[in-house]
């Protein structure tokens, strides 16, 4: 929109002195209401993240988000079913909370439509301090959303060395490169997903080379460095 649609954000954005976004995404998106906004990412706490790299990764996929329309979990699970056409014992650790819009029921009932009750474990909302714990139950992380202004839960996964499979979405291409340590897809494409997902098990060093650039990007926004 035009600065004569936002009345009252251009006021109030105009009015502080000091303007700061965790999204490269959102200033370039409002730049015409304040083009000096400046950039504060999100940080994480690195030392709370065990990394282990990911040389040869199994098919175990993992998820973290709250289950809300915005994030297509039942992608997901769409993604499971293409990767177990080629690895049959391929799995999906799905963890966060209900977000009560009928997503967790749709992801659910997809997996029953595509008969992968035994390959999906839906863990629920768990503490910000397992999260880890459950990360490192997969290999590959999966990012499903349509819309992004940071992306905390593919950083977590990065910085425990899983290797990041991504929507193209918002923030995620003005902070992930691809090929090098990110594998970025357009939204709502399970097909393309699943064939980033089989390059990582397939393409020698592709999936060291993820894991071990997602670390270095994850140290990037620990508080040692963002909070000064």
């Amino acid at each position: 929109r035009d600065s004569v649609s936002w009345p009252v954000e251009l006021r109030l954005l105009r009015a502080a002195a000091v303007v700061v976004t965790p999204s490269r995404w959102l200033a370039a998106s409002l730049g015409n209401l304040r083009p000096d906004m400046g950039f504060l990412p999100n940080a994480i706490e690195i030392g709370q993240y065990p990394f282990r790299l990911r040389q040869n990764p199994a098919p175990r996929l993992g998820w973290l988000r709250a289950f809300h329309v915005i994030y297509r979990p039942w992608v997901a699970v769409e993604t499971l079913a293409r990767v177990q056409a080629m690895h049959p014992q391929a799995g999906l650790v799905m963890v966060g909370p209900d977000n009560i819009d009928g997503s967790l029921e749709r992801t659910q009932a997809r997996a029953r439509e595509l008969r992968l009750e035994d390959a999906v474990t839906f863990a629920g909302g768990v503490p910000k301090a397992d999260v880890p714990a459950w990360l490192n139950r997969a290999d590959i992380f999966l990012n499903t959303t349509t819309l992004e202004s940071f992306g905390v839960a593919a950083l977590e996964a990065a910085a425990c060395g899983l290797p990041v499979v991504t929507t193209n979405a918002g923030e995620l291409p003005y902070l992930w490169r691809d090929g090098e340590d990110a594998l970025l897809v357009p939204p709502d494409d399970p097909a393309a997903m699943a064939a980033a997902v089989l390059r990582l098990l397939n393409e020698p060093g592709l999936a060291e080379r993820l894991s071990r650039n997602g670390r270095a990007k994850a140290e990037q926004v620990d508080w040692a460095h963002v909070l000064p």
